[in-house]
């Protein structure tokens, strides 16, 4: 009886007992391992590339920013050595050098440099904002002796970032604002405007613990307006920031006290007798 039923269900193709399924050999399964790993390498090295390609890496760099310590403090030896360092640098950077050599066209003045410390600390870029890790040291200016043209080296610290390691737009407009409002007022009848607008193209992430160059040029004067265009770049050469300003002389102009705005914007020096004001510190 047994041996009938057996019979049977090999005859009627029934299932046989579960069995375990062996290989007389695990070669096909390696090489097909093996394939697999060879076509996904290829695979991952194709897509590592693209994104290489597509973000390089001062993009990473911007979005992983190397860690920096807390900025020191303006009457610390730290920070005294920093502002020295940094002042140190800005004097020796080849472009600087170069334009210092030009004084036919170009004078150059600091502003700040003599503004009265009872209004500094109320400002917001050469008081709020300065001191290491932030505005170190002043601003240097090289502008034309007939006003059309400026161009203006900024040191741009950690300390004034939006997303980590970069600057933070609403600061760029910031210093634009007030480095197209010096060429502005030097072109206006009495010297004097304000700010009526501000075109900004953002180009380029502007990364911190950096010189800039800010570059400005009067495109045109009708009356007590003023239209000015300029750009920020960095030691390269590299555009980073577009913008066209629209600057007004106000009615109110002659209340104004104008040897305060002076100091402000940065002195006038006589012909061939350039202000260089070096800054040995910088308190905040």
């Amino acid at each position: 009886m047994l041996f009938f039923r057996l019979a049977r269900s090999r005859s009627l193709g029934l299932p046989k007992s579960p069995a375990i399924r062996t290989y007389a050999s695990a070669a096909p399964v390696a090489r097909w391992a093996a394939g697999r790993l060879a076509v996904g390498g290829a695979v991952l090295g194709t897509a590592s590339y693209a994104l290489g390609s597509v973000y390089p890496p001062t993009v990473v760099e911007l979005a992983f920013p190397r860690p920096a310590p807390p900025s020191p403090s303006s009457d610390s030896p730290e920070g005294q050595d920093q502002v020295q360092q940094i002042e140190h640098t800005l004097h020796h950077l080849p472009l600087v050098e170069a334009y210092r050599t030009n004084t036919k066209e170009y004078y150059e003045t600091r502003p700040y440099a003599s503004y009265p410390e009872e209004k500094r600390i109320h400002s917001l870029t050469a008081g709020t904002l300065s001191g290491p890790g932030k505005f170190a040291v002043r601003p240097l200016v090289f502008a034309k002796w007939d006003e059309s043209e400026s161009v203006v080296f900024i040191h741009l610290g950690r300390s004034l970032c939006g997303h980590d390691g970069i600057v933070h737009g609403g600061l760029l407009a910031t210093i634009l604002d007030e480095a197209l409002a010096r060429t502005a007022f030097m072109n206006l009848p009495s010297k004097i405007g304000v700010t009526a607008n501000l075109n900004i193209n953002y180009k380029l992430p502007t990364k911190a613990d950096q010189f800039i160059v800010v570059k400005t040029r009067i495109a045109e004067v009708k009356g007590r307006k003023a239209t000015v265009t300029g750009l920020i770049e960095d030691l390269n050469g590299k555009v980073l920031v577009e913008v066209t300003g629209l600057f007004v002389e106000p009615k109110y102009a002659n209340m104004l006290k104008m040897d305060t705005i002076g100091k402000i914007m940065g002195e006038r020096p006589k012909a061939g007798h350039p202000i260089i004001g070096v800054d040995v510190a910088v308190t905040s």
